[in-house]
């Protein structure tokens, strides 16, 4: 595979949607199916996985074994209470592993297996990848992942880890409300300059599962998202849920059944209610609503106005509204500041969702943007950027930090018991990536804890405990000055990343106040918050502190006695959320043996199509006078017709499952028969031609012994006796070719090989013209070279160029003299 390409890959809760960046811009990729959605499934069968489009088409025959739904469990515990509200979505057993993290249960190649929903992510990943090699016809290995901007330390490092596991390097996690901020800013002409208002845009996403609401402040080639809100448990299918209730309570009165007692019977039903859904954005009539054999051979019958919708899942809409109102707060803009509200996601097309948009801000929904596809969009563009193998116009993008991140120390020796241990290091909505540095003053290893503050969708709040390691004291057991820096990364992963110590080599009075240095830090982070912070992906790359972002209590007084200190490194213990290298390692290889059975089963299903696949042609050659049928006898072509059936049988019973090697020496088989009736008929076609090009070359043959007989002066040159030689095997070549042509004519059965095959036709031929045409076609010999007279003056130049062009001019007598005594005697 050659070039080389990078892709965007918008993971989503129902389908996935890859860009990749190539030189004519950013193409959507479609699938094996020629859609561009893939859906978010994988389903397993007692051969095989199937990936994507294959398994959302056996989501209701093979329900225990297809999940989907799984991007809301990565990262997750099986008692969470989100996790367990989750589950009544999902027809498939979920189990909680000893070690309390979500087992799902399937039954592959036979076994009853466990898979994580962080396996399952990455099976889906390999699928993706594969999609994107064989449409860019080159490796892939660098992506952006999108990833919903309420997602926790937690759920982001779950993701990058399946990512790894798929074979993926993850460049950026990008925040779906930033990537779709992306897409619309980069192919704006006419955003305002650097010094000039920035144009506010809001977003709405209202997905399948989650909507996410954000603001976002453009100028050219430069975005800064400046507010996000996000109802993580509101998309699309809670209305689907909501209407298939209704309809399952209104089923039960008319027809006395109960879908709901029916996992099969109330996916079907889901499926229609979604339909129904979408044509209600579309109309506001009464539409009607069936499904044919629903329960116990029962058709059902229903119908619902937009109205009545819109009464039933009043409680969301009102949710949708809550989220809007708390953006466009947080954004501390006013309706009159806000340029357009641009709408995205499949859920945002509802026209109540449109109507409360227009009731907020006072503007309609803008639909700029490719609502399903403007994720996908976006990651492609950022990977582009990150990626040193494609080249693409720059666009700043200051991302931010939605929930606060706190941070908690072990007390240092001097401090009073009742000391202030923790503070804000980063408040709500603060800009990342971004990284701050903070002094500690320590003798011994402490612990550091970092935890979300206020309300997250999440049920712990714990982002990870880190233990500075190799911290001592100083002269007379003084404490050391610590230095601690803490970063948000372009993924949105929260963690301390460095520490060192100064440490003091002479004595060195310790002041009274040496304790740790973020008495002040609180009052001291709100100054720098209020400076403007330079958070671009420039500052990802280096060790220095943000700008804006002073070294926290570096302006602590030092004691005046002179000491020698050097900075030293120090060793860092952190407990995370994560696999730890060695699960990664294991989960790697399994996946990679999948990978090879998958591609093991796919050959032996190939085999055994072609198998199948030359059962039905030859058959069908068989019965066929254009084809095969005048070239087999009854007997044979009723013995093949026999074998051709019980190899048809045999495929749908006993070798319906069995190793490629079989259907191949099957395939052989059937080809040693098949093969020999091709080429019969292949020969019977071919003689007409053969006999018409043998004929051809023996007439062009006569003629040029007759030319040469009668004195042809362009052959006049030619030896008469080869001549001859040439006239007697011309002479036999066309007694062969009239006796194999009456021998043809008399053989009339085409089902037996012919008495004269057409490759003998051909063969003869080729003897024919290999005995005549080195014989004519030996060139004239060349011109005798013309003596200069002893005056000095060449003699006959134009007589010369004329015996060149044409051997039509006798020559003169002074001439002839000229001529070298070698020259041989003209033939009789």
């Amino acid at each position: 595979m050659a070039g080389m390409s990078v892709i965007g890959i918008d993971f989503g809760n129902e389908s996935c949607f890859i860009a990749a960046a190539r030189a004519g811009g950013i193409e959507t990729i479609a699938n094996d199916y020629s859609l561009r959605a893939t859906p978010s499934c994988v389903a397993f069968s007692d051969r095989n996985r199937i990936l994507g489009v294959a398994a959302k088409n056996q989501t209701v025959t093979n329900m225990k074994n297809t999940i989907h739904g799984f991007k809301r469990l990565i990262g997750r515990e099986f008692k969470d209470p989100h996790v367990q509200d989750e589950l009544k979505f999902l027809p498939f057993d979920v189990s909680e592993n000893p070690n309390g993290s979500i087992g799902i249960k399937v039954k592959y190649l036979n076994e009853d297996k466990v898979f994580s929903p962080e396996q399952i992510t990455a099976m889906l990943l390999t699928k993706l990848r594969e999609t994107s090699e064989i449409a860019l016809q080159c490796n892939i290995s660098d992506c952006v992942l999108s990833v919903p901007s309420f997602f926790t330390n937690a759920e982001r490092k779950a993701l990058l880890d399946a990512a790894k596991v798929a074979g993926l390097r993850v460049l950026r996690l990008f925040n779906e409300t930033t990537s779709t901020a992306l897409t619309y800013g980069i192919y704006k002409q006419d955003l305002p300059n650097p010094d000039d208002a920035p144009r506010n845009v809001v977003f709405v996403d209202l997905g399948h599962s989650s909507l996410q609401v954000f603001a976002c402040a453009f100028h050219k080639e430069k975005l800064k998202i400046i507010a996000s809100a996000a109802n993580p448990y509101l998309g699309g299918r809670n209305i689907d849920y909501k209407l298939a209730k209704h309809f399952c309570q209104e089923f039960k009165q008319k027809y006395n059944i109960e879908p709901e007692s029916n996992p099969r019977a109330f996916l079907r039903l889901l499926t229609e209610v979604e339909k129904l859904k979408k044509q209600m954005s579309a109309n506001s009539t009464k539409l009607p609503f069936g499904i044919e054999c629903f329960m116990n051979d029962i058709d059902v019958k229903g119908e619902m106005a937009r109205t009545q919708m819109e009464e039933l899942c009043s409680d969301y809409f009102e949710s949708v509204e809550k989220t809007l109102k708390e953006c466009l707060e947080k954004s501390k803009l006013s309706v009159a500041d806000i340029h357009s509200v641009e709408i995205v996601g499949g859920s945002s097309r509802i026209p109540a969702v449109k109507g409360l948009i227009e009731k907020i801000f006072q503007k309609p929904a803008s639909t700029t943007l490719n609502q399903d596809e403007a994720v996908a969009r976006g990651c492609a563009l950022q990977c582009a950027m990150l990626s040193p193998a494609v080249r693409v116009r720059d666009f700043s993008v200051t991302d931010l930090q939605m929930y606060p991140v706190v941070m908690e120390w072990d007390p240092s020796p001097n401090e009073p018991k009742d000391s202030k241990n923790f503070i804000t290091v980063f408040p709500e909505l603060h800009a990342a990536p971004f990284s701050k540095k903070m002094t500690f003053y320590q003798n011994k290893p402490f612990a550091i804890q970092l935890y979300y503050e206020g309300n997250i969708p999440y049920p712990s709040k714990f982002i990870g405990k880190y233990q500075i390691n190799d911290v001592k004291p100083g002269p007379d057991n003084a404490s050391q000055k610590v230095t601690v820096k803490v970063r948000v990364n372009m993924d949105g992963v929260v963690s301390v990343i460095s520490a060192s110590m100064v440490e003091k080599l002479e004595n060195a009075a310790a002041s009274e106040s040496e304790t740790m240095e973020v008495e002040n830090n609180e009052e001291e982070s709100q100054k720098q918050e209020q400076q403007p912070a330079a958070a671009d992906a420039k500052e990802e790359k280096t060790d220095k502190p943000a700008e804006g972002v002073a070294e926290d209590g570096d302006k602590k007084a030092e004691p005046k006695k002179k000491v020698i200190s050097k900075t030293i490194d120090l060793t860092i213990n952190a407990t995370t959320h994560g696999l730890n290298p060695d699960d990664l390692n294991t989960q790697t290889e399994l996946e990679g043996k999948m990978i090879a059975e998958d591609k093991l089963e796919k050959e032996r299903i190939d085999a055994r199509n072609c198998l199948e696949e030359y059962v039905y042609d030859l058959r069908n050659k068989v019965g066929s006078e254009e084809e095969y049928a005048n070239y087999i006898d009854s007997e044979q072509s009723s013995t093949l017709s026999t074998q051709l059936d019980e190899t048809e049988n045999w495929l749908y019973e006993e070798g319906a499952d069995v190793n490629k090697s079989v259907y191949i020496s099957k395939l052989d088989e059937l080809k040693a028969i098949g093969e020999k009736i091709r080429l019969r008929k292949i020969d019977y076609d071919d003689k007409t031609k053969a006999f018409e090009n043998i004929f051809c070359s023996i007439q062009i043959a006569q003629k040029k012994i007759s030319m040469f007989k009668e004195g042809d002066e362009r052959l006049n040159h030619l030896d008469a006796a080869e001549i001859a030689v040439v006239e007697e095997k011309v002479a036999t070549a066309l007694k062969w070719a009239e006796n194999a042509q009456s021998l043809m004519n008399e053989f009339t059965d085409k089902s037996k090989d012919a008495p004269v095959p057409t490759s003998e036709i051909k063969n003869e031929m080729v003897n024919l013209n290999n005995a005549v045409n080195p014989v004519f076609s030996k060139p004239k010999p060349a011109p005798p070279k013309v003596e200069k007279k002893a005056n000095g003056v060449q003699q006959n130049g134009e007589a010369e160029e004329h015996m060149d062009d044409s051997p039509k001019a006798d020559p003169k007598p002074e001439e002839a003299e000229a001529k070298p005594e070698t020259e041989p005697a003209p033939a009789n």
